[in-house]
């Protein structure tokens, strides 16, 4: 209940549900809530059905009102070398969000299945390319997740991409990020990258349900001067 009691303490960007959940996410919030509500779609996190599955589950999404869609591409075909299959399927499932005026689109690479860097910058071209949104590193379900350097990739194929046209495109490194001081190094990337402008949630958002608690343990302590323990926190 920190929020209540600390003023100025912001919320969380969204919350992620699967698509079923949808309506009660936004039963729960309401329509005036600063939270977004984020859905993981395409048959997340696997990925593992077919194009008119996963554009059927989308559209479900939007309809019952998610602000955002979280995919994660088809790595099989991508290290297969079928990039036209990528992008065409990325741009799919952007049309199924509602195209330019629907729901923000988050491409997740799943980057610790792409093997080289290399295969982490040509994926973030082809998704910033087919209409992406946001960019993410990880669903958080397979052991190696967010990294420094993986995120450092990602973060210069966004600045290339602003540079060359203007268009910004969000970034979220997502899965390891649980304390603070980790969290920081990720923001001074961020800014010294691609620049201030990307630092607030609309551009830029941390994956990691851990990291709340541990800013939350920060800012109590700050408030009372105290260490905090994380057993007197909720671990929901």
């Amino acid at each position: 209940h920190l929020h209540d009691t600390i003023p100025g303490l912001p919320t969380t960007a969204a919350v992620c549900v699967y698509p079923p959940f949808v309506k009660v996410a936004r039963v729960a919030l309401g329509d005036e809530s600063p939270v977004k509500i984020a859905s993981v779609a395409t048959a997340f996190p696997s990925g593992h059905t077919t194009l008119e599955q996963k554009l059927d589950e989308t559209k479900l999404a939007v309809s019952d009102g998610a602000d955002e869609i979280d995919m994660v591409i088809s790595r099989g075909r991508f290290l297969s070398g079928d990039y036209n299959y990528v992008f065409d399927e990325i741009a799919a499932v952007k049309d199924a969000c509602g195209g330019s005026k629907g729901a923000r689109l988050k491409v997740i690479l799943e980057t610790g299945e792409l093997a080289t860097l290399d295969n982490v910058r040509r994926a973030s071209d082809i998704a910033i390319h087919a209409g992406a949104d946001f960019i993410k590193t990880s669903t958080g379900k397979i052991a190696s997740a967010a990294t420094i350097p993986v995120t450092l990739v990602m973060l210069l194929a966004i600045r290339d991409h602003y540079f060359k046209t203007g268009q910004m495109v969000g970034m979220k490194p997502a899965g390891g990020i649980s304390t603070s001081k980790l969290a920081l190094h990720y923001l001074v990337m961020v800014q010294e990258t691609v620049g201030p402008e990307w630092l607030n949630n609309k551009w830029f958002r941390f994956g990691a349900s851990s990291l709340a608690n541990d800013v939350l343990m920060q800012v109590a302590k700050l408030e009372s001067g105290n260490y905090q323990a994380p057993q007197y926190f909720s671990k929901d």
